[in-house]
């Protein structure tokens, strides 16, 4: 039978074991000599060993919120936050952002706190407004496979943040991050955002092992969003015990000052106090596993 290389053969015919096989990924897979990528910013560092927490809103609604939420952040001493200037919604008549107000609000939160952000990148025609903005680029899940968007933030200099698509399998999540490594840059971060099943009772059934397997497979450091995967904030922080205990990277979740009010995800956000709450559960129990959180 001829050989292939990976990106020739099917998902369905690609068998478990060349999934664990870290030589499918010439980029992304482990190795000796690629133990494990340390993306290294400005006062924060993701793949130390120790265990970051990127929180803030969906979107940025207003400068007022975005820089309460920064005083939060500051607080628990976190450095990285999110807030989308550019959001996709499923209805076109959802709120969608700010656009280069969301980015003007971002980029005068920055400058006045030193927290950092993380916003995403919705198109190719956006770069020259994003980019200069964010500290970490991020690309969605309804983006992982728009491959012209993939080989453009290839090009960047600044790290991806990849999230994994709902309906798509962590071989099509490596070899998503293949391409924006094979354009050139090597500073991706793997992101489990839950995948669509039949069970109603998360918004998107958070896939808690892609950790330990991608981990397994990829010198990439692996985070967690429970947010946009177990949909409700009272389950939140157990998602959040998980990933650390389980060894992740991190996480990303979603904090509004008041989330009955807000344009976007308000549903799943957690209040400030909710997340400060979980914020000191966590630190305890990163001290009894012996690992640091930022």
């Amino acid at each position: 039978m001829m050989s292939r290389s990976p990106g020739e053969i099917s998902g369905r015919e690609f068998p478990l074991a060349d999934l664990l096989n870290p030589e499918a990924y010439p980029l992304a897979g482990r190795s000796a000599e690629r133990p494990k990528t340390l993306i290294e910013l400005e006062g924060a560092s993701i793949g130390d060993g120790g265990f970051t927490v990127i929180a803030g809103p969906c979107a940025v609604e207003s400068y007022e919120q975005f820089a309460e939420m920064a005083g939060l952040l500051v607080k628990h001493g976190l450095k990285l936050m999110r807030g989308g200037a550019f959001k996709p919604r499923t209805s076109p008549y959802s709120f969608d952002g700010l656009h280069q107000e969301g980015l003007d609000i971002i980029a005068r939160v920055k400058g006045e706190t030193g927290v950092l952000s993380v916003t995403e990148l919705m198109s190719t025609e956006d770069i020259d407004a994003v980019v200069p903005v964010a500290d970490i680029v991020q690309v969605g899940s309804r983006n992982m496979q728009n491959f012209p968007l993939l080989r453009a933030v290839g090009g960047i200099g600044k790290p991806v943040l990849l999230k994994r698509g709902f309906g798509n399998t962590l071989r099509e999540l490596l070899l998503a991050a293949e391409h924006i490594m094979k354009a050139g840059n090597p500073r991706v971060i793997l992101c489990e955002r839950g995948i669509r099943t039949f069970d109603p009772s998360q918004r998107n059934t958070l896939d808690l092992m892609a950790v330990p397997i991608l981990q397994s497979v990829t010198h990439l450091p692996v985070i967690l969003d429970p947010s946009h995967s177990v949909g409700t904030p009272r389950f939140i922080p157990a998602a959040v015990r998980a990933a650390l205990a389980l060894g992740a990277d991190g996480v990303i979740v979603e904090v509004h000052p008041h989330p009955e009010k807000a344009l976007s995800d308000g549903a799943q956000s957690l209040s400030p106090g909710c997340f400060s709450a979980m914020m000191e559960d966590i630190t305890a129990l990163a001290n009894a596993l012996g690992r640091s959180i930022g």
